[in-house]
Formats: C-alpha cells, structure tokens, sequence
C-alpha cells in the first residue's frame, strides 16, 4: 500500500495546471460505447478511477488505447457483452453509467451495484425509476441490477432528488430511445453539462443541460467525436483548501472560475483573497484563517466533496465553524484522524463543530475508503507541524492525478512511498 510523507508547516507557493474532472471523465468513458465508430477523449486524468474504467471496456471488448498525456481514443466496434465484469464493477461508484448505455445499446444490462467510497448509503432507486419510465423492465437480484427493453421509449421523469448520475444515466439511455425524453429537477452540476456537450458532439440532441429542465430527443444512431474534458473543479478546490489552510499563494491554471464561485465566497469569508480571470484562479491565504460555517448543497451551492478538505481548514481557524452535510450521511468518517493531530472536532450526526486550533501537529493517518476525506488529510498535513505519514494513499490517487508532484510544484515537502 503506497503512503504520503508529509512535512508540513510550510505555505504553498507557485502555479499549477488543474487536471480533467474526474467526474466527467469516468461518464464520459462509457458514453463512448454508445458511438458507431472511435471517439477521441482530451484532458483525461490519469487516475485510478478511469484506470479501472479502462479495464471494464476492454473486458466489455472496446479497444483503448492512451495515445498521449491525457488522450484516450475508444473505439467500441469490438464491444459486444451486455454484462459487466463484477470484480471491476465492485470497485468504482460510476459504473452505473454501464446500466444506462449497455439498455440502450442492446436493450439488456446486468451490472452489479456499484462500489465507491464509504460516506454513506447512496441508492440508485432514480436511476432504476428512469430507466422504467423509458420502457425497461428491471429487477435487483443477488446484488446484481438485471434490465431489459424490447425498444426504450422516451418518457416525461421527475426526480425527488436532483441526483446528478440518476441525470446522466437517464441522458445516456434516453438519447437512443425513440421519442422525447424530459428530466424535470435535473441535476445542475458542470459535469452533467460536459457529458451533455459530448453526446451532442457525438449526434444526440440534448437541450437545457445545466438547468433543472433537461430534453432529449432520441436518434437512431450515434457516431464517435472528439471532445475534451472539463477542468476538475474539485481537484482545484482542494488546492484552493491547502492554500488557505498553509497561508499560501497559488495559481491554479486550467480551472474555470464560474464553477468555483460558491467555494471562492466561503474562502473570501475566512479572510482569504481570491482572484479570477476566467481560466486560473488565484488564492492567497491569511497568516490565520477566521471561522466560517459551511453548509452542503447541490450546485451550485457549496460542494459536498470539497466539505471534508473544508473542515482541514476550519481545524486550524480562529474561531468555532459549523459545517452541515446534507447530501450524504457519513462523511465525517475522517474526523478521527483529523484528531490524532490535535483538532478538536466533535461530530453530531450530519454536522461538524470546529473549534479551531493554532496549530496541527504532524501524525501517522490512514484512509479510510474516502477519496474526499483522504484529501482532507493531506490539507491538514500541510497545515501540520512536523511530519505526517497518510497511508492507503490509493483511496486519494482514485481522484487526484500526480497529487505528490503537484505539490512539490507549490514547495511542499511531501515524498510518495510505494
């Protein structure tokens, strides 16, 4: 299991380039099968979750190949199996997108639920009720998701919850369905809209992607095309943490702005300054943040994965922070470690109080299957005095590309041992 040494206490410093969205990306690679022809993905993240989606296409008989940093070209001629492999299926949340284009591709799909981090229960009951909507018969079996369509038909859908892969999935099946299909409260966030931008590209026709009202007509065919992915808005939300929480100075090139904004106002309240100019972002930290309240909400509120980094910076302000979770149930899981180094937090259900503490103090930490929690781990070692080893890096390395080189780049002192 590869680890991260941290000595901390140093303000980063410097210019970085953010990396594609994670969450983009890993939609993105299945929608590729949908295509009569190859597809040519850009600024694709060289992480552990596409790594593994790479795998589950060339098991379903695609052809993959890297043709350069961050260039994935997919050619799903080969593809031919409705049936998704269990072991790699098991290991990412996102493989509930094979549900949506494996029904539309053959009208049939057995995909086992989905894996992912430990923050709580996150049912995919809307995504099974879209497919239903469009004319599949659907059944859970021995922890197995079986679905079956003679033809899908596009239908009117109402989501009780904005949930953003129950959006993305219904986008995916519907575009090859006949007739119209209406998602009314669809998810909002960037990624939807990116997914959207790429299945267009590829000849669907998806309007209102990015509003609560999202229509697609179907089309009998699709074909492959180029698109290039979304800068992750998480990853340099994360950096704009550490920044924060070390006193630094950073630039974060390749970001956009717009996708930040909420999380740009909370870092303002803390006393940070926070400078944009449409595709970098500039943040410069106080000697010592102020307390902030934080609470989560759906974009383009502030984002539940940037809230577990956000409590790294609330552990060392000045003042008492709340933070209220109200998208999942248990994503304080790495609060216990955040203690080991000194911060005083105590966890009441959905909510966090942070009494800030001057300083941290370096600690070995561990992991705990939580991407985001992982990198609220890193920001408080940066923050830490002293060293600090975090083991199971490959939790992190799930959804951050070259994190130790990144921030070496900013003057960290950081080592990753293998």
């Amino acid at each position: 299991m590869a680890r991260l040494r941290v000595v901390g206490g140093r303000p980063l410093r410097g210019t970085i380039k953010a990396s594609g969205s994670k969450n983009a990306a890993v939609a993105a690679i299945p929608a590729a099968l949908l295509a009569q022809g190859p597809s040519r993905l850009e600024n694709v993240p060289a992480i552990g979750d596409v790594h593994v989606f790479v795998d589950i296409l060339r098991e379903l008989g695609a052809e993959i190949h890297w043709r350069g940093p961050g260039v994935l070209e997919i050619n799903p001629n080969g593809f031919d199996s409705w049936k998704a492999p269990y072991d790699l299926v098991k290991r990412l949340r996102a493989s509930y997108y094979l549900l949506g284009v494996l029904l539309a591709r053959f009208g049939r799909a057995e995909v086992a639920l989905p894996g992912g981090c430990d923050i709580g229960v996150r049912p995919i009951d809307l995504h099974l009720k879209g497919f239903r909507a469009l004319g599949a018969e659907v059944n859970l079996e021995y922890g197995v998701v079986k679905a079956r369509a003679g033809k899908l038909r596009g239908a009117t859908i109402y989501l009780d919850d904005a949930s953003v892969g129950a959006t993305i999935n219904i986008m995916l099946a519907a575009s090859l369905a006949e007739g119209t299909t209406v998602i009314e409260n669809a998810a909002r966030e960037p990624h939807v809209v990116d997914v959207a931008n790429y299945l267009n590209a590829m000849g669907a026709r998806i309007h209102g992607a990015g509003t609560e009202f999202i229509r697609i007509q179907g089309v009998p065919r699709l074909v492959g095309a180029e698109h290039s992915i979304i800068p992750d808005e998480i990853e340099v939300g994360t950096y704009m943490m550490a920044a924060v929480a070390t006193g630094g100075d950073i630039c974060v090139e390749n970001a956009i702005a717009k996708h930040l904004e909420a999380v740009a106002a909370k870092l303002r309240e803390t006393g940070a300054q926070v400078e944009t100019n449409g595709d970098w972002i500039r943040v410069k930290g106080p000697d010592r943040p102020r307390a902030a309240n934080v609470r989560t909400l759906r974009y383009p509120g502030f984002p539940t994965d940037l809230q577990q980094p956000y409590v790294s910076v609330a552990a060392v302000a000045d003042g008492v922070s709340v933070i209220h979770e109200t998208i999942y149930e248990n994503r304080f899981g790495f609060v216990s470690e955040l203690l080991r180094m000194g911060a005083r937090i105590k966890v009441e259900g959905r909510s966090a109080i942070v009494q800030g503490v001057e300083k941290l103090l370096g600690a070995p930490v561990r992991v705990r299957n939580d991407l985001r929690g992982g990198a609220a781990l890193v920001v408080a070692a940066l923050a830490a005095e002293g060293e600090s080893e975090i083991d199971d890096l490959q939790y992190i390395e799930r959804g951050y590309e070259r994190l130790d080189e990144k921030l070496r780049a900013l003057g960290a002192e950081v080592t990753r041992i293998p």
